[in-house]
């Protein structure tokens, strides 16, 4: 299985750590600091990407994701010697997707001009809501105003765009939502990504919904309703669900989550960053230190990876139908057998089939229109 990795492709994940405020949702290894010293990290960034190359030499790199955090505070100098140095130290592809995540309030036109003659050549940019009301109950700083202003920007120096926006909000109606949604495509955009609101322990939002604060969020009922407008609205504008949660046209699909998806190897550099990374027949799960001033530390010292782990056979099997069922596409039961070295339930199979959850076409599992909609208890039940 030493190039099974190679269904997938090969991607570098870079984290930044730092956010101008953090958002009451977000679980995510963010934090918020005035003093940052960006020579320092940089410094920690390239010894980690040397680090990384030597394990994996001759590798071409299809694609780079600057995530966080809010990236579009790194200053452009950062960005750039770190592309240029992983493009030195691995093969770059030719049709290299290199992407930088923003938040709408740190959009400059100047910085994202540095950003695209640095080899950046698409923005993620978490708009979150195209309503003022709940931009401030989500902690948003920006306003609508500003999320359209930094969009043209954004669209005025680059030619992929995508951005994401939050459904079954507070006090957020089904009719609302399908405004706000077809707003939102009436932007040129060719990517979104759209996610329903999930209360996460160990959050603002998590500690409000424990206590009986967090008013107003939608039944179940009328999420999933939420969910199936989504579906309906995006395919009927040319951008279908190439994943659970992620639509585009063709051809605009974000190459580097396909990594993930279609379970690849990645290599995590930066605070908290996860990695799956094969050498010789074995995958290994990586995980660096949480803390940015830990990892700043560690990777001074020669290494930011916290932990290393060997996936079995059918660990790798497992994550891989985990990941690559919630695309369109589905997953190759062959290659999930090879995995695995065992098929899946044939009965599991029939009986998922008889209730429209997957379907099977040549070697491929697909789950249905009606089986994303209840992925997770389909996932329980195939590897049940």
């Amino acid at each position: 299985m030493a190039d099974d990795w190679r269904n997938g492709g090969f991607g570098l994940y870079v984290h930044w750590p730092f956010c101008e405020a953090k958002c009451p949702y977000c679980d995510f290894n963010s934090h918020v600091s005035r003093n940052i010293d960006q020579k320092q990290w940089l410094t920690s960034y390239l010894s980690e990407l040397k680090r990384s190359a030597a394990e994996t030499p001759g590798r071409v790199l299809n694609t780079i994701f600057f995530g966080g955090g809010t990236p579009s505070l790194m200053a452009p100098e950062t960005v750039t010697a770190v592309i240029d140095q992983a493009r030195a130290l691995w093969r770059p592809a030719n049709d290299m997707e290199i992407t930088l995540e923003a938040n709408p309030g740190s959009v400059e036109a100047g910085r994202f001009a540095a950003y695209r003659d640095a080899g950046v050549n698409r923005i993620s940019m978490g708009v979150q809501a195209l309503n003022d009301d709940d931009l401030r109950r989500l902690g948003r700083i920006h306003t609508v105003t500003e999320a359209r202003s930094a969009f043209d920007i954004a669209r005025n120096c680059f030619d992929r765009v995508s951005f994401d926006l939050i459904y079954a909000r507070q006090h957020q109606t089904l009719d609302a939502w399908r405004a706000e949604l077809t707003e939102a495509l009436s932007m040129a955009v060719d990517h979104l990504s759209l996610y329903q609101l999930t209360i996460e322990d160990g959050t603002a939002f998590g500690d409000r919904y424990a206590v009986g604060k967090l008013r107003g969020l939608p039944e179940d009922d009328n999420a999933a309703d939420m969910y199936l407008a989504t579906q309906d609205i995006c395919e009927a504008h040319g951008l279908p669900a190439y994943e659970v949660s992620n639509h585009a046209r063709p051809g605009a699909e974000s190459q580097h989550n396909l990594i993930y998806w279609r379970y690849g190897d990645y290599v995590g550099i930066g605070p908290g960053a996860h990695g799956r990374i094969t050498l010789d027949d074995r995958k290994f799960a990586t995980e660096t230190y949480l803390s940015p001033n830990g990892w700043l530390t560690a990777a001074a010292s020669g290494s930011g990876e916290k932990e290393r782990g060997v996936l079995s056979s059918q660990d790798r099997a497992n994550e891989y139908l985990m990941m690559c069922i919630r695309l369109s596409e589905g997953l190759h039961i062959d290659r999930f057998e090879q995995l695995s070295g065992d098929s899946l339930s044939t009965s599991k199979l029939d009986e998922l089939s008889e209730l429209g959850m997957i379907t099977h076409q040549d070697d491929r599992l697909i789950a249905t229109k009606d089986g994303r909609a209840v992925l997770n208890a389909v996932i329980r039940e195939l590897l049940g």
